[in-house]
């Protein structure tokens, strides 16, 4: 997901140390699904009698695989379909000729702390992390903002020019006074179920209209449009923000109080291996399969193609078709793709769904994204200056085309990989007719007006490798991002794994994925809306939780997101 400027002013980030950690609860529906996950008990079963029974599941990103990998535990045979391969946007490829320990993460690269629910699977198939190197995080060895043809060097923002201390503090101001931001977080902190309702109903009903820029200006702290363009342009602690001025503020307020953009870290090889490890994995705990059963195993090592058709047939059944003309009949499905390959890709039946629920999968705004990575002989960056003693190339943030630079080290006289540029939205639009190659010489060039000492050429050691998401045929889009008045939307979405008040010839097929989710962009959102499914599919079928350990179902009522009127 795009960068968040930082949200907490010093005084405060220390006193958070002594706080308990601020997590993905809430704000829209403060579920502990950290906590669920780790429960003895488990998620929940179904009657003997439904052990065996075939669900399938459409999509085979992290959601998907992690929605058929609990069904599996539970004893159900998930059936999973995949059109391009296992992973979705959790996506690491390797570039061609070089050590296979050089990878890229053409998706999802950073994670922060606050995904506990992610950091559950992460932590269960033994992978490592390392801290992200983003713009003046304490492990970034230096950052460079280059603003209309003005560079500044720095390791912390005090070494920046005064005005991005005032940006800071504008923006610090800015959601104290209109979004309750230290009362939320204390809140989230102290999982406060009724203090994090109260403070975003009231929201909700509030901002649900507005939009991220004009959230900006309505503030007396940012009446500047000097500090509101460098703020869009560079952000403040860790990116610009420019390209989703025009979404919801509640898009923003979600991850800011989350702590979503904080203390990012990568994961060592790429963060594809999570949904292969669970692809493969054998759960110690299993109802029904014999011990050493994977998805793996149930699938013959390979998830089903692509789905070309989905329809209602007798019985409340979902029949699936796929790329290779074979047609299977289900009691229950779990939908993880993009939502809009529901209207173009897969000839589907209107019955499958209620026409308000088409209504928000028809409305979802998505954001474009491009990455560009190319692999390099050594961390040449880390070389000094002889003038000035400054790192040669830092982390650089910057208004020309490439906007935002990665350098990604690993380890001394070792080969490394720079993503010379990620961008979204319109900055993405602008790569899309260029091909990898042609990208990178306009990146080069872009980066050699900054850095005119430096060539990073001579250090290239293989062929670039590049995504526009955009243009990828089952994504179209890097990402959901709501605009002004789509609040309903999503909520119609996310809660549609409640399935007792829909018509009984609409239930049977569960929307997951983390465009299904408040937090889109973010794995966490994938996980969770994975959990909400399975809890769906095990009501369906005539299951239930352990009383100790109630599903996100079971406590619904309680909990529920606001319901703003239709009227």
């Amino acid at each position: 997901m795009t960068s968040v400027p930082t949200a907490v002013h010093d005084e405060q980030h220390a006193a958070a140390q002594e706080q308990p950690p601020v997590t993905m609860f809430g704000p829209d529906f403060p579920y502990a699904y950290d906590d669920y996950l780790a429960h003895p008990a488990g998620l929940g079963s179904v009657p003997a009698t439904e052990h065996g029974t075939e669900v399938a599941v459409i999509g085979g990103g992290l959601s998907g695989i992690i929605a058929a990998y609990e069904l599996m535990k539970m004893g159900l045979k998930p059936v999973v379909y995949e059109a391009d391969r296992i992973g979705g946007r959790l996506r690491t490829v390797g570039f061609e000729g070089c050590d296979p320990e050089l990878t890229a993460e053409m998706g999802a690269m950073r994670f922060p702390p606050s995904s506990t629910a992610f950091q559950h699977y992460v932590d269960m198939v033994g992978l490592e992390t390392r801290p992200f190197p983003n713009p003046l995080a304490p492990d970034t060895p230096s950052t460079v903002v280059d603003l209309k043809g003005e560079s500044h060097y720095a390791r912390t923002v005090e070494d920046l020019p005064e005005v991005y201390t005032q940006v800071m503090n504008a923006w610090n101001a800015c959601l104290e006074e209109g979004a309750d931001f230290s009362s939320m977080q204390r809140a989230l902190r102290e999982r406060d179920v009724r203090k994090v309702r109260e403070i975003w109903s009231r929201l909700v009903e509030k901002l649900d209209n507005q939009t991220f820029y004009g959230f900006l200006c309505d503030s007396a702290a940012f009446s500047s449009f000097r500090h509101r363009e460098i703020f869009g342009q560079v952000g403040f602690g860790t990116g610009g923000w420019d390209t989703d001025f025009p979404n919801s503020i509640l898009e923003i307020l979600r991850v800011v109080y989350t702590g979503a953009d904080d203390d990012h870290r990568g994961i060592v090889g790429g963060s594809q291996q999570l949904p292969l490890r669970l692809w493969d994995r054998e759960p110690q705990k299993i109802v029904h399969w014999p011990y050493g059963t994977s998805l793996s195993s149930l699938h013959g090592g390979d998830p089903r193609p692509a789905v070309t058709r989905l329809h209602r047939t007798a019985g409340n059944r979902v029949t699936v078709t796929d790329a290779g003309g074979d047609i299977r009949t289900y009691q229950a499905a779990v939908f993880t793709a993009q939502s809009w390959m529901l209207l173009s890709k897969i000839d589907c039946d209107d019955a499958l769904f209620p026409i308000d629920h088409w209504t928000a999968m028809e409305r979802t705004h998505y954001m474009e994204s491009s990455k560009l990575f190319v692999p390099v002989d050594r961390p040449f960056w880390l070389d000094k200056d002889e003038d000035t003693g400054r790192d040669v190339m830092s982390m650089t943030l910057t208004d020309r085309m490439t906007r935002g630079t990665y350098l990604l080290d690993n380890g001394p006289d070792r080969p490394a990989v720079i993503c010379l540029s990620y961008t979204w939205c319109d900055d993405s639009l602008k790569w899309l007719p260029l091909n990898a190659g042609e990208r990178m010489e306009v990146m080069l060039k872009s980066l050699s007006e900054i850095y005119p000492k430096v060539d990073i050429r001579k250090h290239v050691i293989g062929n670039p490798v590049t995504v526009s998401w955009e243009n990828e045929p089952y994504f179209m889009g890097a990402f959901k991002a709501n605009l002004p008045g789509h609040y309903r939307y999503q909520r119609r979405l996310f809660t549609h794994f409640m399935q007792d008040r829909l018509p009984e010839d609409k239930r049977g097929i569960f929307l997951a994925g983390d465009d299904i989710s408040w937090t889109a962009g973010w794995a966490e959102g994938a996980v969770a809306t994975a959990l909400n499914a399975v809890w769906g599919v095990m009501h369906h079928f005539g299951g239930a939780t352990d009383a100790a350990n109630p599903g996100p179902g079971d406590v619904y009522e309680s909990i529920a997101p606001v319901e703003l009127p239709e009227d």
